[in-house]
């Protein structure tokens, strides 16, 4: 079974709108309601495609309650920490003629150190016949530092492998902590390592700890780092579509292959890059097109000099 976790989980709201005009009025059909964040993101695309999976996250007042409600129809298996909080948003306006996609999402509140050990407890009990465990996301502002560590810890403490997909400080604590695999973006990337260079940064990721590190260069694709393996994935031209979600798609896809016992980087990397590009494709996150199989196989692998990565600094 892949288990994920959602810190900071959010009701994703999307709009689907002709133009986006700063300043301007807009008419749209009505938007779409989806009990996401990243971790559920992840698990959706790892149920759809067959994947053994439960989703625990928080939920929490009026907006927690069509959470719950929207997740239930989903049939995504799932386990609910209630908490005082209410659950955040996150909204999505898609601009239909350009293609681009605006995101505002909501900070959330930070559930009670109670409320927070339910959560660590759900986990430990769920852990036993689990095969991969995913932790993905924000955590909300004042979560306490140690919630990612002990996520991790209880993860290897059971021998199962642990990937985290998390951004700022967090993310160097997810390394030190000894996470399995870590899923940046080159922006997150630098922002938590304050190194420009994409593997430089990848690697100081795996000195803390990690084994591997997935890097998503978004329209140039992804690169499997680890300390002796670098490989770039990427098609020949990037896809139009709702980048959304992309990243969580590409989670799904390590988790599944994990959860396989597939280690090979260059296997994880072609599977992920693929599932990422199908997310894009399609209108929500937590979706992929059935064309990832065909992406697959249009992807350009390449075994590239780390120096071709660094930026010119004229």
């Amino acid at each position: 079974m892949i288990l994920t976790v959602t810190p900071n989980p959010a009701l994703d709201l999307t709009w689907r709108v002709d133009r986006l005009i700063e300043g301007g009025t807009h008419r749209a059909d009505a938007g779409a309601a989806r009990a996401g964040g990243k971790g559920l993101n992840v698990a959706r695309v790892a149920h759809a495609e067959g994947a053994d999976v439960l989703a625990i996250t928080t939920t929490g007042g009026r907006v927690g309650q069509e959470f719950a409600a929207e997740l239930g129809a989903s049939g995504v298996p799932h386990a609910l920490v209630p908490v005082v909080a209410e659950t955040r948003r996150s909204i999505a306006v898609v601009d239909e003629s350009l293609g681009d996609t605006t995101i505002i999402n909501e900070r959330g509140s930070n559930p009670t150190d109670p409320e927070w050990a339910a959560l660590l407890a759900e986990v430990v009990e769920r852990l036993p016949g689990t095969r991969v465990l995913v932790v993905s996301g924000s955590v909300p502002p004042g979560a306490p530092d140690s919630l990612l560590p002990m996520l991790i810890a209880v993860g290897r403490d059971a021998g199962v492998p642990v990937i985290v997909d998390t951004s700022g400080p967090a993310l160097l604590r997810a390394a030190d902590a000894g996470a399995t695999v870590l899923k940046p973006n080159a922006a997150e990337l630098v922002e938590a390592t304050g190194i420009t260079d994409p593997v430089a940064g990848a690697r100081s990721l795996i000195a803390r700890g990690t084994e591997l590190v997935l890097l998503s260069l978004g329209a140039e694709g992804m690169l499997a780092v680890t300390a002796s393996a670098l490989v770039h994935a990427r098609l020949d031209e990037p896809l139009a579509g709702n980048p959304t979600g992309a990243g969580d798609a590409g989670v799904a896809a390590c988790a599944v292959l994990y959860a396989e016992g597939v280690r090979d980087p260059e296997q994880i990397l072609r599977r992920a890059t693929a599932w990422s590009a199908a997310a894009v494709l399609t209108p929500l996150a937590g979706d992929i097109s059935p064309r990832w199989t065909e992406l697959e196989q249009q992807l350009f692998l390449s075994y590239p000099d780390p120096a071709s990565f660094r930026k010119d600094p004229s």
